[in-house]
């Protein structure tokens, strides 16, 4: 563990290494559904296996790199992820530039790119804790949520920028470009990491992981929230992108002005997080972002072209604000209280065991998402994945979350010992 007087510095360099990657993930979360549909034409059910091949690493790969991770170096594994994603980033810009990529290319490289994603997610957040005090740590997520808001906003409108100035290769060239940067702040952190604790028995420690999240309450709570949330709003995103171009008529910078308005509302949520959980608990917050995240998605279908773009931009830009700001504040108390609850020894499979499930049920949503777009059309899809999303608010409200009250007072014995002074 860092002492008083280091881990600031050390957290900067990891702080900076984490927006890095998520400027690089926003960007090509704009530039290769739109690389894909204007470039390569692709229809709703591609864009949907296009989403599939992104999320479905994490059901296939989440539960054994979580073990990997546990029983390595965590640091090392973060810059093996960022090295291969630029790598391979640079691939596809390389191919759509010469005119030598598919869509059964990009798709290959998209998996590709989403099993390192996998690595670098399971360990980043495994490393937080070996670098920040536990007192520290809601202080720390709020700024890491706060930063991925910012770069929400940034993100997404650069790569528009970019698509609409230089075509969509080169934004993801620049997707790529930002993982080098992410690799090398990583590299800067000097905090001693702990001696990996792990057997030789690869199917006990993977069932010791899962075994720890099945016999926590809150940490099963914790899991259906992002469980149940991931999978619709995956569908919505994926159909959002080509009813934006067909059916709004929006260019790829007014889709990137909209996603970056909605990040406005992340930003202000994840800054103003601490603040709001002095005041009324963890519980309460909670309860309020799962109803507003979701209950906002059922008012894109009702956007309308008769509206003028300036309308238009604006109405989802406050859609997305909101929506922004639930997933901001619930997830820096929802990684809060996992991290409180988790012994060290145990993080890496933790985390790897809740991405499992929260992120892999992304591929499912994605591909669902696609295929209903295709046979119904994107406007029906997408108020049938929002309706969908609603089950996210029953399973909070029936949970043992709105009942929190100060997080700390969750955190195991090992945690609450092993905070340091100052």
């Amino acid at each position: 563990m860092s002492t008083p007087t280091s881990w600031r510095r050390d957290f900067g360099w990891l702080w900076t290494s984490q927006g890095a990657s998520v400027v690089g993930e926003q960007i090509g979360q704009v530039a290769i559904p739109l690389l894909a549909v204007l470039m390569l034409h692709a229809s709703a059910a591609e864009l949907g296996l296009l989403g599939v091949a992104r999320w479905l690493p994490f059901l296939l790969l989440a539960l054994p790199l979580g073990v990997l991770v546990d029983r390595s170096r965590r640091r090392p594994l973060i810059q093996t992820a960022d090295w291969a994603r630029a790598a391979l980033s640079l691939g596809i810009a390389a191919a759509a530039l010469t005119g030598a990529l598919s869509l059964p290319m990009l798709a290959l490289m998209v998996a590709a790119i989403g099993c390192f994603t996998v690595l670098f997610e399971v360990s980043y957040q495994s490393v937080v804790p070996g670098v920040v005090p536990v007192h520290a740590l809601p202080l720390a997520n709020g700024r890491l949520q706060a930063t991925a808001a910012a770069s929400e906003i940034g993100g997404p409108g650069l790569g528009g920028v970019i698509v609409q100035l230089a075509t969509a290769p080169f934004a993801v060239l620049a997707h790529g470009l930002a993982f080098v940067v992410s690799a090398l702040a990583i590299g800067r952190i000097r905090t001693p990491e702990a001696r990996p604790i792990g057997t030789t028995d690869f199917r006990r420690d993977l069932r010791e992981g899962l075994r720890f999240v099945r016999r926590d309450r809150y940490l099963v709570a914790n899991l259906g929230f992002s469980a149940l949330y991931n999978p619709f709003a995956e569908w919505v995103l994926v159909l959002f992108t080509l009813h934006a171009v067909q059916t709004l008529g929006l260019s790829p910078v007014e889709i990137g002005i909209v996603l970056a308005i909605g990040a406005v509302g992340a930003l202000i949520a994840s800054v103003r997080t601490d603040a709001a959980v002095r005041r009324f608990g963890a519980g309460r917050p909670l309860m309020w972002c799962a109803a507003i995240e979701c209950a906002v998605l059922l008012a894109i279908p009702l956007v309308d072209v008769s509206w003028g773009h300036p309308l238009v931009i604006v109405a989802l830009g406050a859609i997305f604000a909101l929506n922004g700001a639930g997933i901001a504040m619930s997830s820096v108390i929802l990684v809060t209280i996992r991290q409180l609850r988790t012994p060290d020894r145990l993080l890496g499979r933790v985390n790897a065991s809740m991405r499992w499930i929260t992120y892999g049920t992304i591929a499912i949503g994605a591909g669902a998402g696609g295929l209903v777009g295709e046979l119904l059309g994107t406007r029906a899809g997408l108020a049938i994945g929002a309706v969908l999303g609603l089950a996210t608010v029953v399973w909070v409200a029936l949970s043992p979350l709105p009942r929190v009250g100060d997080p700390a007072e969750l955190a195991i014995d090992e945690r609450r010992v092993s905070a340091p002074v100052g």
